[in-house]
């Protein structure tokens, strides 16, 4: 095994750290392993409990020749988008954050007042994304809030994404008032035109360059490479490229991963959504290929009451035929204690109803939606957001999917269901689990070589029934 094809690959989670070795000259994983997350003492301390525990696996201490990491360790990447309209260029904004692997804490349109900047100085993001108003457009939105920002107590890296023909004044108020300012295309050039790319490109260099040091991760920076990305923007690179393949390898076709974790419930699609039948009319800002979005009252641990919230106690019981007393009693228990895990049949039952109802709350909202409108034409069918109904595959991972014996009646929970006609979700996909964790690790050997992490990916990805 030559030491230049030996790779670490590392995510800084927010509970756990996980490494895993992998031999790029075999295509091969040879081995996994994780330990806790200690940002908010050494970060290197859960990472050198995740490597010991590695090298017990291999069994020795091996040279590597790269070392990766991507990072959502202290809650990941925060961020507040600012917009002029919401349907537009604040929605643009909040879309540009997604994809960049943010978790959007708060999202604002037209101009600022006094309490929604008290609001962002509290909130205390990692960055701000500063949008508003098309190339030639409205400006007056935009300089309003950079003059509100550069007098507020906002001490997070400013991203100025807007109108192009006011950027660079925006820039010098900003600047002018102590702010750390990075420029970026504007997010919405034309009405109904997306141009999310490079703001996402800026998002990932304030990231390496401040975010890491904020974060307790400088040490681990020395160690490594660099941490190339947030651990979203790793996952969506890898749903990317197992989608689109390569030019020497074929990929999957489009798909969509679900990721169901203790505090949120990650979505990704890797598919153009477009009507699947004719006669349907398309509204709403146009869908990228690569999207996220992130539900963070979805979580089958710390955000447990969120599930119950969306749909209902009842609902819980009606999946598995128990009480509503016994759901709220397994619920309390584990609000009371996040670690706690079901000891019982019965609750094993009602975890597995609380991660289906998650899991399908998460893809409802995430797809598309169908609409009857009426118009002095007669009714026309009226598509938002992206048609997911003909994509060829659907992956699930989180502990909740990956250590059950039977992940597929899980992961179903995002199909389509007559249930809810009018929501766009897969309808006969195969279903595969990322039982090892691999999908942030694709993303990272994406960057060094695109077809062996691809070949890697597809000799892992477990398929299911």
């Amino acid at each position: 095994m030559s030491e230049l094809e030996l790779t670490l690959l590392i995510d800084f989670g927010s509970t756990y750290t996980k490494v895993t070795a992998v031999d790029l000259g075999q295509e091969t994983v040879i081995a996994s392993a994780k330990g806790p997350t200690t940002v908010r003492t050494d970060i290197m301390q859960g990472l050198e409990i995740a490597l010991e525990d590695l090298e017990r696996k291999i069994g020795g201490t091996p040279a590597y020749g790269r070392r990766l990491a991507c990072s959502s360790a202290a809650g990941g990447l925060s961020m507040v988008t600012i917009g002029l309209v919401p349907e537009l260029t604040a929605e643009a904004a909040k879309r540009a954050a997604l994809g960049a692997g943010a978790k959007v804490d708060r999202v604002y349109a037209y101009e600022l007042n006094e309490k929604e900047i008290s609001e962002i100085e509290s909130i205390k993001p990692d960055i701000v994304l500063l949008s508003g108003g098309t190339d030639g457009g409205n400006k007056t939105v935009i300089r309003a809030n950079a003059l509100k920002l550069a007098a507020s107590k906002v001490s997070a890296p400013i991203v100025a994404a807007g109108n192009k023909a006011v950027v660079d004044e925006v820039t010098a108020t900003l600047r002018n008032g102590g702010k750390d300012v990075r420029v970026a295309d504007n997010v919405m050039p034309e009405i109904g035109v997306l141009n999310v790319d490079k703001a996402r490109e800026v998002i990932r260099e304030v990231f390496i360059d401040r975010i890491i040091m904020a974060k307790g991760l400088k040490k681990a920076e020395e160690f490594v490479e660099g941490i190339l990305m947030p651990t979203p923007t790793s996952v969506l690179n890898a749903a990317g490229l197992l989608a689109r393949g390569t030019k020497t390898e074929p990929g999957l076709g489009e798909l969509m991963i679900v990721d169901i974790g203790g505090a949120t419930t990650d979505v990704h699609t890797a598919a153009w959504g477009k009507p699947t039948r004719g006669g349907v009319l398309v509204k709403g800002l146009p869908e990228p290929f690569l999207k996220r979005t992130v539900e963070g009252d979805i979580g089958m641990r710390y955000s447990i009451g969120g599930i119950v919230e969306a749909v209902g106690t009842g609902a819980i019981s009606d999946r598995n035929s128990l009480p509503a007393e016994a759901v709220e009693k397994y619920i309390e228990k584990i609000k009371k204690d996040v670690s706690y895990l079901p000891q019982t049949e019965e609750e094993w039952s009602i975890e597995l109803s609380l991660a289906g109802a998650g899991i399908e709350v998460a893809a409802v909202r995430h797809a598309g939606t169908l609409e009857n409108v009426f118009t002095p034409l007669g009714e026309v069918m009226v598509q938002y957001g992206k048609d997911l109904r003909e994509i060829s595959t659907v992956i699930g991972t989180g502990g909740v999917i990956v250590y059950n014996e039977r992940p597929g009646k899980i992961i179903e929970n995002a199909l389509y269901s007559l249930d809810r006609p009018l929501s766009l979700r897969p309808s006969v996909p195969r279903l595969f689990t990322d039982s090892l964790y691999l999908l942030y690790a694709i993303g990272l050997l994406a960057e060094v070589d695109r077809d062996k992490a691809l070949r890697i990916a597809k000799k892992y990805m477990k398929q299911v029934q």
